[in-house]
């Protein structure tokens, strides 16, 4: 298949699936009890802070929102506002979206790229390691921390390091964020555990994605051939195991970045980092559309592209892909 062919299908396919997210996300809002303008006259959340602000309030703030628009209108005004950047204002704080958003984003950023790092170190050597070594202590042990990675929920580990560190380290987040470059020491004690809790998850599925791929390549006659060619075993590892075992395992890695960045929405909130995650989730208590729904439709482009990215790696690496 032509290369311009096939990356002009997936630009579409995944058009078509941030306008589906973006319809599911609008409708799921307005399905949800009550409206933003509800809590703004409020004055907060909660279903008896709900009731509070007389219901002239109430239909101001919808007019003056936009609010009280036929369904359809107010789609394609968000939607046409989303596609040109015009992100608006927050409902709650009056602040614009986008630079909100701008401002909070390399917080995440560098949370995902940090949890990937930690996932890809960790994963992909100790997956070659149990296969190299299987069914010894080695494979045992790699394989019940890899379970341990994809069955612990990160909620709850991220917890668990947050109340070990301040019982036994009498350490706690700091408050704000640590700029990277002018804070480097301040920056890494902030972001290494929770990265290392995000990406232990990754790096136990890509334990067990390395470790069933290499064992799959050790059982092609290639392999035996070039043993019993007497190559040496490192060569034999390198040149013919490796080199083949590690494409699947780059889909798997691909996947696990994208799914990354979601998963820091929790953790920013458990170690009070601020990114999207934690404005996400504030925005959320107050039915704050203006910031609910972009975020939300970032967070889907951005695992469509990360995919999209690790196709057209995979199939420049692999070129059966690329021409079956």
């Amino acid at each position: 298949m032509n290369m311009r062919v096939y990356l002009l299908r997936r630009l579409l396919q995944g058009a078509l699936t941030l306008l589906l997210v973006s319809i599911a996300i609008f409708a799921a809002l307005r399905a949800a009890p009550g409206d933003a303008a509800d809590l703004i006259a409020a004055g907060g959340a909660g279903a008896e802070a709900a009731q509070a602000g007389s219901e002239g309030e109430r239909a101001a703030l919808r007019s003056e929102l936009g609010l009280d628009r036929p369904l359809w209108r107010q789609y394609a005004v968000w939607l046409s506002d989303m596609v040109t950047l015009d992100w608006g204002e927050s409902y709650v704080s009056g602040r614009s979206v986008w630079n909100e958003f701008l401002r909070r984003i390399p917080v995440t950023l560098q949370l995902s790229i940090m949890g990937i790092a930690v996932a890809v170190g960790l994963g992909v050597p100790l997956g070659v390691a149990a296969a190299l070594r299987q069914d010894t202590w080695v494979d045992y042990s790699v394989r019940v921390f890899a379970l341990g990675g994809v069955s612990l929920p990160h909620f709850w580990l991220a917890t668990l390091v947050l109340l070990a560190g301040v019982r036994y380290f009498t350490w706690s987040p700091p408050p704000g964020y640590q700029p990277p470059l002018s804070e480097p020491w301040a920056n890494l004690t902030q972001f290494l555990w929770p990265a290392l809790v995000l990406g232990y998850s990754g790096a136990g599925l890509l334990t067990r994605m390395t470790r069933y791929t290499v064992l799959e390549v050790m059982r092609q006659e290639y392999v035996r051939t070039a043993r019993a060619k007497g190559i040496f075993p490192a060569d034999v590892v390198q040149r013919h195991i490796l080199r083949n075992a590690l494409l699947p395992v780059i889909t798997v890695a691909g996947i696990a970045f994208a799914t990354l960045i979601s998963g820091s929405v929790v953790l920013e909130q458990v170690f009070s980092l601020p990114g999207t995650g934690l404005y996400l989730l504030d925005a959320v208590k107050f039915r704050d559309y203006a910031v609910v729904q972009p975020v939300i439709v970032f967070f889907a482009a951005w695992v469509v592209l990360v995919n999209l990215t690790v196709d057209m790696l995979y199939t420049w690496l692999n070129p059966q892909v690329r021409y079956g």
